[in-house]
């Protein structure tokens, strides 16, 4: 029987495969919405039906909700539904999303990561209905065009594969993933040796010698380490050699992963990140949650950690590519479970009135000090257009993490020091020094909620600051970002002292 034929006959079904990030679409109330033909992605929901116009409907200006939107991650949710219930109308409701799309939209008319994520969640999602005992195959004539539009799909991801970086992870591992899971479509097997073959290289070329992603983004990290763990579990699955060094290599960014997560397991939005609770992936890595402080001196983050206590300190690159913010010397602390000073993320890639691409990425919106109102790298919502800030790390002793800044924007030195005192607070010590006037501002920010000043002294639910140093102090409306499309009203410090040098002194005290 042809492979079509067999699609048709329902005995085609994807053969088994990790999913990585099963466990984070197992929503149903996601499923209910997706079933009645609504979605939510970047903070706006949008009613578009069962059968929607993925090309043309009443999408948002900002072009990451059709992005997001068109990976079809809502699709593992409806599976799980599925497998949870035996109500067939969630997978009638896939079937309709897929097949309106296979109907509407050319193979090649998105962006090559996008087909990457879409065919990759469509087997996801297969393989998840397949797995309840009530499945009796796909619907007749559907099984053809999806195994047609995934070949089409896949043939023109090769051909489009982004040059380098994350993108490219991202397809490659699209690529391996459809392959394995559908043999028809790759029979000889040349896809899925080139996708293993290009991850790999991927892996060497991306993740430094001290494990940090080189685009320095504590998110994009997590997502690539996630591609490259999926790898390694399905060669594992499916007795697959991996090239040499491969694992030592991925070993060393599970390391980083490991350091950088705060103590509740979340990992803090660093350099257009949303935060996110990556438990699950150590546990696939097979890391156990870090008690120690870490160097990583090629991305530039260093960590101080005690039973109760994170810090971790960004004196390193801006990152290849534009996810780097421009916060040279920023630190984010916490105390058990809770935020002291956080860092608020990216929330938005577009440009608008307030152009709040760059509030989120310049260097106000960062804990460490802001010069004449300037950012520290020329702002660019992409990738720099010119010099940036660079970092010079001065060392770290036991209880010290000493980093000096030095931006093309102005001429000022910017040096911190960061003193963990008996594993219980910390003193951070700025020396700014100019050869002219100028306004230096202490920029910390807090977690959503109330805040008050009292002299030198701020205070807020959880943390005391009591900062030296400074002409005024005043607390300023900010906001802090979780994930993309989404922020909250949070309070912002700032301490403000002008002249040709200045020296803050600020106690970082939980409470």
């Amino acid at each position: 029987m042809s492979l079509a034929g067999r699609a048709r006959a329902g005995a085609l079904r994807p053969r088994p495969i990790v999913c990585p990030i099963e466990h984070l679409h197992r929503d149903r109330a996601v499923a209910d919405a997706a079933r009645a033909g609504r979605f939510r992605h970047a903070g706006v929901t949008l009613e578009l039906g069962v059968e929607p116009d993925w090309r043309h409907g009443g999408l948002p200006s900002d072009i990451e909700w059709r992005i997001e939107w068109s990976k079809f991650y809502e699709g593992l949710d409806l599976a799980h539904a599925y497998r949870q219930t035996g109500d067939r109308g969630y997978l009638d409701a896939w079937v309709r999303l897929v097949d309106s799309w296979i109907r509407q939209v050319p193979a090649g008319d998105d962006r090559s990561d996008v087909i990457g994520r879409r065919v990759q969640n469509w087997v996801y999602a297969w393989q998840g209905f397949a797995a309840a005992p009530w499945f009796e195959g796909l619907p007749d004539g559907f099984g053809d065009r999806l195994l047609t539009s995934l070949a089409d799909q896949l043939t023109h991801l090769e051909e489009h594969l982004t040059p380098e970086r994350n993108h490219r992870t991202l397809e490659l591992f699209g690529v391996l993933s459809v392959s394995l899971a559908l043999p028809a479509l790759d029979p000889d097997g040349r896809r899925a040796r080139f996708a293993l073959q290009e991850l790999h290289r991927n892996l060497l070329t991306d993740i430094w010698p001290d494990g940090v992603h080189r685009e320095c983004s504590t998110h994009y990290h997590m997502i690539a380490l996630r591609s490259f763990a999926g790898l390694r579990e399905n060669a594992r699955r499916h007795g697959i050699p991996l090239p040499d060094g491969f694992d030592e290599r991925l070993d060393r960014a599970a390391e980083f992963a490991r350091h950088c997560c705060r103590p509740d397991g979340t990992i803090p939005a660093l350099s257009d990140a949303d935060s996110g609770d990556y438990s699950a992936l150590l546990g696939l890595l097979g890391v156990e949650p870090a008690d120690t402080a870490a160097s990583f001196p090629h991305g530039g983050y260093f960590t101080q950690r005690s039973d109760e206590r994170f810090l971790i300190f960004d004196c390193g690159p801006l990152g290849d590519g534009g996810h780097g913010h421009y916060d040279l010397l920023s630190f984010e602390a916490w105390a058990g479970d809770r935020p002291l000073v956080v860092d608020p993320g990216r929330y938005t890639y577009a440009e608008g009135d307030p152009n709040l691409r760059h509030w989120f990425k310049g260097t106000a919106a960062h804990n460490t000090v802001c010069v004449d109102g300037l950012d520290q790298t020329p702002y660019a919502r992409k990738a720099p257009k010119g010099p940036t800030a660079q970092p010079r790390f001065l060392g770290r002793t036991d209880d010290e993490l000493v980093g000096e800044a030095h931006s093309p924007a102005y001429e000022a030195v910017h040096r911190r020091r960061i003193t963990f005192v008996d594993d219980g607070h910390w003193v951070i010590e700025d020396t700014l020094t100019g050869e002219r006037e100028h306004r230096y501002d202490l920029r910390l920010h807090l977690p959503p909620g109330e805040a008050w000043t009292s002299g030198s002294a701020v205070l807020a639910p959880g943390v005391a600051l009591v900062i030296d140093g400074a002409d005024e102090i005043a607390i300023e409306p900010g906001w802090v970002s979780p994930q993309y499309g989404v922020k909250h009203d949070a309070p912002v410090v700032s301490a403000v002292a002008r002249g040709r040098d200045a020296t803050f002194r600020t106690e970082l005290l939980p409470r």
